[in-house]
């Protein structure tokens, strides 16, 4: 199983500094993958469930926007891929998008991960231009965009939502024939759309039983389209490791899968390596630096040797 980490962009950890810190330890670690969570604003209204449970920002908090931060840890690591988990596709005009997308491969020399999502608060998408209630036909639509720009010398594109042609575009992305799309969500829209162009199924605070349930369906509708191999499965994980006789404090929010002690921790991923995992992608529960490097160092030190 591959280890990747969240990114600190959001509350005091939203600077320049706490960045460039948290990548250079990565590295320094062997971490094989750093991600970025995609809001751009935050209503102060909510229509619908986040997928991990209550939603953790309240509307005034700070939050670097995710493909800004994505494009300065590319210039600030060597080794590991980045990626978004999950980028919701309309939160930004497909051409644009696009353009920073393989940007970002190329300033990574070939490490983005595409994750990618329609998401799920109705308030933020419909802000941002995005017919909520057509996300997935307008998210598949966006997909269908970036392959075109991605692939093609002559990329046009005759959709519902967009239309573009006659256009040059350049730099195609380092990673051929585009970076690799893992699927954001667990509903079935989601799973379908992983089965059709997904190179991972990446959901976020799924149960043991819930990714097994996951990935028999995925085997499924691979196997009714012709698809031999299914793609992986990549879990983002809420993660808190509690030293001996301490409690979860105020940072440990509704619907987290892996809180614990060391020992129980370990049992805990091994059971989701079980279960398919991958790729963990883990988002430390910490209040500010101190508590990150604190969550990071234990998990190196007393988890992570345990699982090799």
């Amino acid at each position: 199983m591959d280890i990747g980490c969240h990114l600190p962009n959001q509350g005091p950890l939203a600077t320049g500094e706490a960045l460039v810190r948290f990548c250079r330890e990565a590295e320094q670690r062997a971490v094989a993958s750093l991600w970025v969570s995609d809001h751009v604003i935050f209503p102060r209204t909510a229509t619908g469930s986040y997928p991990g449970g209550r939603f953790p920002h309240p509307p005034d908090k700070p939050y670097l926007e995710p493909v800004t931060v994505l494009a300065a840890a590319a210039v600030c690591t060597t080794r590991a891929r980045l990626g978004a988990s999950v980028f919701i596709l309309g939160h930004r005009h497909p051409v644009v998008m696009a353009k920073m997308l393989t940007s970002i491969d190329a300033l990574s020399n070939g490490r983005l991960i595409c994750g990618v999502g329609v998401g799920w608060w109705k308030e933020e998408l419909e802000t941002l231009g995005v017919p909520f209630h057509a996300r997935g036909r307008h998210g598949d639509e966006i997909l269908r965009a970036f392959k075109a720009l991605w692939t093609e010398e002559n990329p046009r594109l005759d959709g519902e939502f967009f239309r573009f042609r006659d256009l040059g575009f350049a730099p195609k992305p380092v990673q051929k024939p585009h970076p690799p799309i893992w699927v954001g969500g667990h509903g079935r829209a989601s799973l379908r759309r992983a089965a059709e162009i997904g190179a991972a199924w990446h959901p976020i605070n799924r149960s043991p039983e819930e990714l097994r349930a996951g990935r028999v369906e995925l085997a499924r509708l691979c196997q009714a389209r012709g698809r031999a191999v299914p793609p992986a499965i990549a879990l983002r994980n809420d993660l808190c490791v509690l030293r001996p006789g301490r409690a979860a404090g105020t940072s440990v929010r509704g619907g987290s899968v892996l809180v614990g002690e060391p020992a129980a921790l370990v049992e805990r991923i091994a059971e989701l390596a079980g279960c398919g995992v991958e790729h963990l992608v883990i988002e430390f529960l910490a209040a500010d630096g101190p508590e990150l490097d604190e969550q990071m160092a234990l998990f190196a030190e007393r988890i992570w040797p345990k699982l090799a």
